[in-house]
């Protein structure tokens, strides 16, 4: 009997046992399974990002194409609004990969050589002042006179009795001020006399708006929807698409994208710059009140008309001075042009070889001022 028991009792453990070990290996032949789910979810790799380094009038016509361009999963694009020489320079430098421009390329500037500038629409650059200020229109020799400080008082402009308070940007070679300049003095880096100064158009506007005898220099893409200031025409001509499209405006401008072939993300920057051009980032960019390029790639050829046109209202004998005086960066900037819309066709062949000869000029000039 007691043997019995003691049998009983023994099997009870064994089979206690059994079924713990029996646990054991199930728990154990589940963990591989988990293990295999958790790793089937972890996310991906996200897309390499690349940086867009833009001066404020540009970026403000980017910002919808970059959001788009993310949300179609394309690929990844910081942009960071501050300057144009600081993009430019962290292009050469290496650490960004594209800059947003308002202006096009210097080409004695060491920090821009081996850059390519990719233009991607025409913007205005208009002249913006208080809401109430009763003036509507100034001329180009008014414009240009008030950059070089011969023009003072309000009334010369057919408003009040009261001392003009110019604006401008303070960086150096910033897109607006140096496309504004090179248009009214064929040079982008003129010394003007501009007294108050910011850090950039958004800044200047801002001051504008609170400053009833201020005037100062910014784009339509920004003004245009800036119900707190009021842009001025340019010798009688309002800004907007239609007369960008038509060159009437005289001071049309383009915006750039800028890029070196040797980044590391050249093919990340090459879909992007291409992207740009497509159907999606046309409508969106007309949204800002510019033209996309390939819309009003006759602006090209109507350069010199339009350097004429605006020096017979500055200077007088224009014709002679525009033939000798146009800068390097004006034909450069023409050859760059045609490259991206028409890079084999004779025109740009031509604009190339403008541009070398203009360079060529520029260089044996310096080097008889030298001797």
């Amino acid at each position: 009997m007691k043997t019995s028991k003691a049998a009983r009792l023994l099997g009870l453990i064994l089979g206690a046992c059994v079924c713990v070990l029996a646990g054991a290996a199930e728990t154990g032949a589940a963990k591989p399974k988990a293990a295999k789910k958790a790793t089937a979810a972890e996310p991906k790799v996200p897309a390499e990002t690349i940086v867009l380094r833009s001066d404020h009038a540009t970026a403000h016509v980017l910002a919808d194409v970059v959001k788009q361009y993310q949300q179609a999963k394309l690929g990844k694009v910081e942009l960071t609004p501050f300057s144009t020489i600081s993009g430019l320079d962290a292009v050469h430098a290496g650490t960004a990969n594209i800059a947003g421009t308002a202006r096009s390329a210097m080409p004695d500037r060491a920090e821009e050589q081996g850059t390519n500038f990719f233009p991607i629409a025409w913007d205005a650059l208009v002249p913006v002042v208080e809401p109430n200020n009763p003036v509507n229109n100034i001329s180009l020799k008014q414009l240009h006179d008030l950059y070089l400080g011969r023009l003072t008082n309000w009334k010369d402009l057919g408003g009040s009795d009261a001392e003009i308070g110019i604006d401008g940007v303070a960086p150096p070679l910033d897109g607006v001020e140096y496309s504004t300049r090179l248009l009214l003095f064929h040079y982008g880096d003129q010394v003007v006399s501009v007294p108050r100064l910011y850090v950039n158009v958004d800044k200047l506007e801002e001051d504008i708006a609170l400053n009833a005898h201020g005037i100062g220099m910014s784009t339509l893409s920004s003004a245009g929807h800036n119900p707190k200031v009021k842009m001025l025409s340019v010798e009688g001509v309002r800004a907007s698409t239609a007369t960008i499209a038509d060159g009437s405006y005289p001071l049309y401008t383009v915006l750039y994208l800028a890029a070196r072939d040797d980044d590391p993300h050249h093919a990340e920057v090459a879909k992007f710059v291409d992207y740009t051009g497509s159907d999606t980032a046309k409508a969106l960019l007309r949204k800002h009140d510019v033209v996309p390029y390939a819309d009003a790639s006759m602006l090209i050829d109507k350069q010199s008309e339009r350097t004429a046109f605006i020096d017979a209202h500055i200077h007088a004998a224009a014709s002679a001075v525009a033939s000798t005086e146009t800068p390097v960066s004006a034909p450069n900037a023409t050859a760059q042009a045609l490259q991206r819309v028409a890079p084999t066709s004779e025109r740009t062949l031509e604009a190339k070889d403008r541009a070398e000869r203009a360079k060529a000029e520029k260089e044996a000039a310096k080097t008889a001022d030298a001797h």
